[in-house]
């Protein structure tokens, strides 16, 4: 009998050896409807994913729309709830318009390869977030990655660009793109210097918003808001609607001929199905309740400091927030694996961050500060992470 060809993905046994031996396997985590933990890692920063004014707005949309959009948003998958989140979700964050897609990581490969292209150049911090990465690899412009919250950077590579164009070559587009708060160590970029050294060139500025909607700004309307962006010819926002707004999807926001612009050369809008209505019903109800209470962005950021403070009062290494990301450094990936497990083991759920996620190969614990918490909470939380804390 002849021989069987080799295995087609034997090539995966042997990443998967690798990652073993380097600790950098990665498991599902099934959690139960009623978890017994204290949850310090998911994206739920107001706490309204499970809050009884959202949840029955998902299920009356669900009721009324139907359990999926039933198609692209260009065919069928635009309904008038679609349209009601788009306007208030703009006109809270400030823009002239939005436009809801079905994650934010699809928004962000919206909105950086819908507006730059082949003849473009974008420039990227390099701490971004990977949907913005992979933005930036679909767009198939001239990519300039710089170092992370260096406005310098920019202006330096933006100039260089402006310099081949006054010798004689044809000016380019030019798109700066930055996370408004950094995903690994919880950091803000710095929004008014990058506005500042891309408008002397012409370039626009595209901000993600996933970690500063419903955090920053006043009342929660983000990063760019707080600093003076919003609604600003030149500055488009990302935003996704499975963080503070506790359900799922994303949005682009900006000036209204970008998002028409985006409605007629958007892939990841033009050939998706549109987000459905039981997630928009969601983010409308959470969004209308943040402008109601928006004290809750506050109390975000006072929870933030309070974990901040208390583990490095114990001596160990975290990041000062500047939203609701709180980093605590691990020794190794295989200490930050074992840390995050006995945390869990003591009632207590953290993220853990490690190599290839985390752009500095730093491992670490990742906690998330969330408005819901009690004082009591964060006590407790404190006192799990620093009691199963590795010894140095």
């Amino acid at each position: 009998m002849p021989q069987d060809r080799d295995d087609a993905f034997a090539w995966i046994d042997a990443q998967r050896e690798r990652r073993d031996r380097a600790g950098l396997v990665r498991r599902l985590s099934p959690r139960p409807a009623d978890s017994p933990l204290l949850d310090l890692a998911s994206n739920d920063y107001l706490g309204l994913a499970r809050h009884p004014e959202v949840t029955p707005a998902a299920a009356a949309a669900a009721h009324r729309w139907g359990a999926g959009s039933t198609g692209s948003r260009l065919v069928t998958g635009s309904t008038e709830l679609h349209t009601t989140l788009e306007r208030e979700l703009a006109e809270f964050c400030g823009f002239e318009a939005a436009l809801v897609f079905s994650s934010g990581y699809a928004a962000n490969l919206a909105a950086v390869s819908a507006l730059s292209g082949r003849d473009a150049l974008v420039v990227s911090d390099a701490d971004n977030h990977a949907s913005l990465i992979d933005g930036c690899r679909l767009s198939r412009a001239e990519i300039a990655v710089v170092p992370h919250a260096d406005p310098n950077a920019v202006r330096k590579v933006l100039g260089a660009a402006g310099e081949e164009a006054h010798a004689g070559e044809a000016k380019r587009r030019a798109l700066v793109v930055s996370d408004a708060v950094f995903s690994v160590d919880g950091d803000a970029a710095p929004l008014a210097a990058l506005a500042g050294v891309s408008r002397p060139y012409g370039a626009a500025l595209v901000v993600d918003e996933a970690h500063g909607l419903g955090v920053l700004g006043e009342g929660g309307r983000g990063a760019v808001h707080g600093a003076g962006l919003a609604g600003a010819p030149d500055v488009v926002v990302t935003a996704t609607l499975s963080k503070s707004l506790g359900s799922q999807g994303g949005a682009v926001l900006g000036p209204a001929r970008v998002i028409e612009h985006l409605v007629n050369s958007a892939r990841t809008f033009i050939f998706d199905t549109g987000l459905n209505p039981a997630a928009v019903g969601a983010a409308l109800a959470s969004l209308r309740l943040l402008r109601r209470e928006p004290e809750r962005a506050a109390r975000v950021r006072t929870v933030a400091m309070g974990l901040y403070g208390r583990l490095t009062a114990a001596g160990l290494a975290a990041v000062r927030p500047d939203a609701s990301v709180v980093s605590v450094r691990a020794p190794s990936p295989e200490e930050a694996v074992r840390w995050a497990a006995d945390c869990r083991a003591a009632g207590l759920m953290v993220g853990c961050f490690r190599p290839p996620s985390v752009p500095d190969g730093v491992s670490r614990l990742r906690l998330t500060a969330r408005g819901d918490l009690t004082e009591a909470q964060v006590e407790e939380a404190v006192d799990v992470i620093v009691r199963t804390a590795p010894t140095a």
